[in-house]
């Protein structure tokens, strides 16, 4: 064994490229060296198959700068169990809460809670370790604390554990513009804040998230939001199916149709994709791999591409599961129609894929799903749909409520939500899952969630942190303020300045069959497609809708945008507008302090404070009759372009 290169180029006896890598005396050298000696023989049917790993502490509580050895067992299936930390990969899923050494000895660098993984022949697992922060909040601020629902119940427990208080609750300004903005991506207008500030009843939220939740608004956000998800686009579907597509979605919307049935509408989709918008989901994607990828970011919020080509290296998909689950889809077929843009999905009575590194073909079967026959002539989607939208499916109820939580909250409990891997945990596990059987408890009716959450104290806590939350970023102490997207920033000035946007085609991407422009009026929420050709909406970072994945949407700031919001058109040229509300407001003849007061309610959902009243009513005053116009449209920019107005808080 000695003079083998199995050992003589990893002890460095023999120089390679990849250095040394243990030692003569080490236990993979003994191991090496003994497997050799008896003829290097090969595996055996008759060996024991790993089952699964565990991680061992698979939860702790340290404080900061202490460290955790961890250990992994992995379990086979003749009932033994071997200590393989010594073979295991570790990974730090936040290495600004605790690192890892390739030992798995954890070492606590920061407060909060983090992962540690495990990888262990294909099999994952992982160790929690909560470190709480050093403030001293007595047990009577979370026992005080408002708890409307079960979220705020395990929210609530989470920051008690980690001494993070809750802020306090929001004002009514807030959260008026708050619900308004994520149930519908529509500000309400001066005339209703005003009724919202008045209304002195106990009740008025409730039933604020009523009217928002069976709103018109509401079904145009929402059928925008899965418009995203399911990669509604005229740059690869001719019009009359684009159309076909999105009022199929949109029409589900509004009925308020079960995410389960939803998703099994889609996943069973044929016919004239004219006729059923769903269908043009396979003709978006026309290859098996494709639809088993596209299905499984959608509708499980996972990525299982690595697998396409090797066994996942932060999952536990293996290359066979991908192609069974390719293989669900082989036989999904589409032929032109009679008419522009129609396509007939059918399935046909046979075809196969071959997995590539073995040369065979996979028997079809979902993902941890129940393997089918080969041969059987039945639609093997039919199955499939049967189990992603079983209860006992553990990742399809999870994914739609990360989708949703994020929505409302702008971190989602699982972050980002298309990487719900089990190398990148639930910030609150617990919470996460009592979500999701609340959702399958309601039979997935996504408004009885957002009503749930919505109507929680934690949803209507304040923006405003505390000194001693100010560093919690996941656990929900407060709200945290986001950008608004760029479709919601776009409608909100055409709202607020009464000017409406012509939207244009982008002939560059889309089919050459569309029309110039859209009808004068439609906002960027009801646009059926992203492919329009609106530089604000890009900047501000519109997706392509190429994949499924929200980060082809970007809410990051840019320079691009700054210089937009000073010198681009869509402000500017819509405050100088002839038709626009500045002009309506001083053709009134409206008193100034009016006018103030209908742009801070409108914007902000708050009256000017009187600081702010004084200072700004003084320089419109100072203004010359010529310069009244410009001063007002001066105080409407800064508004406009302020933090308080771009971010939802």
């Amino acid at each position: 064994p000695g003079r083998s290169l199995l050992l003589l180029k990893p002890t460095g006896a023999v120089p390679h490229k990849g250095g040394k890598r243990f030692e003569t005396d080490s236990l993979d050298y003994r191991i090496l060296a003994q497997w050799i000696a008896a003829g290097t023989p090969a595996p055996s049917t008759n060996d024991a198959r790993i089952v699964r790993i565990e991680m061992v502490p698979a939860q702790s509580t340290l404080t900061n700068g202490a460290s955790q050895q961890l250990s992994v067992r992995a379990h086979f299936n003749d009932g033994h169990t071997e200590d393989v930390t010594h073979w295991s990969k570790f990974t730090s899923a936040n290495e600004t809460v605790c690192t890892v050494d390739e030992n798995g000895l954890a070492r606590v660098v920061g407060f909060g809670e983090g992962a540690i993984t495990a990888w262990y022949l294909s099999r994952i697992d992982f160790s929690t370790i909560t470190v709480p922060f050093t403030n001293h909040v007595s047990r009577a601020v979370f026992a005080k604390a408002a708890r409307r629902n079960f979220i705020d119940n395990l929210v609530l427990e989470k920051l008690q554990s980690l001494n993070l208080p809750p802020s306090a609750e929001a004002s009514d300004s807030e959260f008026l513009r708050r619900a308004s903005l994520d149930a519908t991506g529509v500000l309400p207008d001066p005339v209703a804040t005003r009724a919202f500030l008045a209304d002195k009843s106990k009740s008025k939220r409730e039933k604020l998230i009523d009217r928002l939740l069976h709103s018109s608004d509401f079904v145009d956000y929402w059928a925008f939001k899965w418009s995203d998800l399911l990669l509604v686009s005229s740059k690869e579907l001719k019009t009359p199916a684009m159309w076909a597509y999105y009022h199929w979605i949109r029409d589900n919307v509004a009925a308020n149709t079960p995410w389960d049935q939803f998703a099994r509408k889609v996943i069973t989709a044929q016919g004239s994709t004219l006729e059923n918008g769903a269908a043009n989901f396979y003709v978006l994607h026309n290859d098996p791999r494709g639809m088993a990828e596209t299905t499984s970011q959608a509708f499980l919020g996972m990525s299982i591409n690595c697998a396409k080509c090797h066994n996942h290296p932060m999952e536990k998909w293996t290359n066979v599961q991908y192609y069974q689950m390719a293989n669900l889809f082989a036989r999904v077929r589409t032929k032109s129609g009679t008419q522009d843009g129609d396509n007939i999905v059918f399935v046909a009575d046979s075809g196969d894929i071959v997995q590539p590194l073995t040369g065979h073909v996979m028997r079809p079967a979902p993902l941890d799903g129940a393997e089918l026959s080969i041969d059987s002539p039945e639609d093997r989607r039919a199955p499939l749909a049967d189990w992603l939208v079983s209860l006992k499916n553990p990742y399809f109820a999870r994914a739609i409520v990360n989708r949703v939580w994020a929505n409302f909250f702008g971190v989602g409990l699982v972050q980002a939500v298309d990487d719900m891997r089990v190398t990148n945990p639930s910030s609150n596990e617990k919470l996460l899952s009592a979500c999701a059987n609340d959702l399958a408890d309601h039979q997935f009716d996504l408004r009885a969630l957002m009503r749930a959450i919505m109507m929680s104290a934690t949803y209507q806590r304040s923006s405003e942190a505390l000194a001693e939350n100010a560093a919690d970023t996941r656990f929900y102490s407060h709200y945290y303020p986001h950008r608004l997207m760029a479709e919601v920033l776009h409608d909100a000035i055409g709202q607020l300045t009464s000017v409406p946007t012509k939207f244009f085609i982008d002939r560059r991407n889309a089919k050459q069959d569309l029309s110039e422009s859209y009808p004068i009026g439609l906002r960027a929420l009801q646009l059926p497609d992203t492919q329009t050709d609106s530089y604000f909406l890009k900047v501000f970072g519109r997706p392509d809708r190429e994949k499924t994945c929200e980060c082809e949407r970007t809410l990051e700031p840019s320079i691009s945008q700054v210089l937009h919001l000073a010198n681009g058109e869509i402000l500017n040229k819509k405050l100088e507008a002839k038709n626009g509300i500045l002009a309506q407001w001083l053709g009134q003849k409206r008193p100034d302090p009016e006018i103030l007061d209908d742009i801070y309610l409108g914007s902000l959902c708050r009256r000017p404070s009187n600081s702010e009243k004084e200072k700004i009513l003084n320089v419109v005053g100072e203004a010359s009759a010529a310069e009244h116009r410009q001063a007002w449209e001066d105080v409407y920019w800064a508004v406009l372009s302020s933090k308080e107005f771009l971010f939802n808080h």
